[in-house]
């Protein structure tokens, strides 16, 4: 996909994901890229960290279907990372997560739509996958909106990524757990055998390129990750950090979490096309002819299994070392530099 000469907008692009794929785009020959979130000092200090001419910054929200629109216009290309992410929040204020993940969404793939934007990339979840709580259920309902939207989007192709755990982003388990070891504080998990999808920024970003190149208009792309348990993850920051003999104290599933996620359900599975390192999930493009949805059966369906954090590829404590070690912040960390998650 070429990107010389053309204006990327990355909302919620002062987020973790939006600021890794605006670090992989800042190099190229790109014309410009737009970053459009409702935090103006988040803005400021990444105007003033990249001091780069490419860089422009949009005040806005995304349920704010005019601010949307004023960034969106001479736009090429939207990755659209803006949500909200919080399991706990979202639980309180469920209303706030339609709001922000559902409607605003619509309103950045209906201005995409009006302004001919070439391509749109949504970010998704595996908590979207047999969700139970209100973060899945509400970006399971942003994907339907991606895949009725992909109907009719005329030259706008609209896709979505779906990603598992992003190690050591802000809010995550992985600076948790390293503050409560520099603390001398017990690391508190809540199941021993819970698993995790593991992958870095880096990985997420490579599927974000990848679906911006191959995209066909209504897909879901995921990309194949390695899973943990939360007590190999933890012995091996533990030994990591020279304290192996680290207290982990076990404190219970708290509420909307589950034992494993998905990052395919097993209906999806049989339609996904497996493209080495990602799986490719086109939409249901079945028209309105309800007896298809309702008469008509699927045998495959079935016999088909989901892929999950439990049946994936499973990192040992030396694995889950390895792949940890590929982080700035666990780097600095063992050092026993000062350093922040990724924001």
């Amino acid at each position: 996909m070429p990107f010389k000469q053309k204006i990327l907008l990355i909302t919620g692009g002062t987020g973790s994901f939006g600021n890794a794929v605006l670090k992989r785009f800042l190099d190229t020959d790109i014309e410009e890229i737009r970053i459009f979130s409702r935090d103006e000092k988040k803005q400021d200090d990444m105007r003033k960290r990249y001091n780069n001419p490419k860089l422009k910054f949009y005040i806005g929200d995304v349920r704010d279907y005019q601010s949307v629109l004023s960034a969106v216009r001479g736009v090429d290309f939207i990755y659209h990372a803006a949500a909200l992410k919080q399991v706990p929040s979202c639980e309180f204020h469920p209303m706030e997560a339609v709001k922000t993940n559902v409607l605003g969404t619509e309103n950045v793939l209906e201005a995409a739509i009006s302004c001919g934007v070439k391509r749109v990339v949504c970010l998704s979840t595996d908590k979207a996958v047999y969700p139970i709580n209100a973060m899945g259920i509400s970006k399971a309902m942003m994907e339907k909106v991606v895949v009725a939207k992909s109907r009719s989007s005329n030259e706008t192709v609209i896709c979505a990524t779906r990603y598992g755990n992003v190690m050591a982003s802000r809010g995550s388990v992985i600076p948790l757990f390293v503050d409560q070891i520099k603390a001398g504080q017990p690391i508190t998990i809540t199941d021993p055998d819970m698993t995790r999808f593991m992958m870095t920024l880096d990985d997420a970003v490579d599927l974000v390129l990848y679906a911006f190149e191959y995209a066909s208009p209504g897909d879901i792309f995921v990309q194949k990750a390695p899973a943990a348990t939360i007590e190999t993850l933890a012995h091996a920051l533990t030994e990591l950090m020279g304290v192996p003999e680290h207290e982990v104290r076990i404190i219970g599933t708290r509420h909307g979490e589950k034992l494993f996620e998905a990052l395919l359900s097993r209906e999806e599975m049989v339609a996904a096309e497996n493209l080495e390192g990602y799986y490719r999930v086109p939409p249901d493009l079945r028209d309105l002819n309800y007896g298809k949805y309702v008469e008509q059966g699927e045998q495959k369906i079935s016999d088909a299994v989901d892929y999950n954090s439990h049946n994936t590829e499973r990192l040992d404590k030396a694995g889950m070392q390895k792949l940890l070690m590929k982080l700035d912040f666990i780097q600095s960390s063992v050092e026993g530099k000062d350093s922040q998650p990724q924001d």
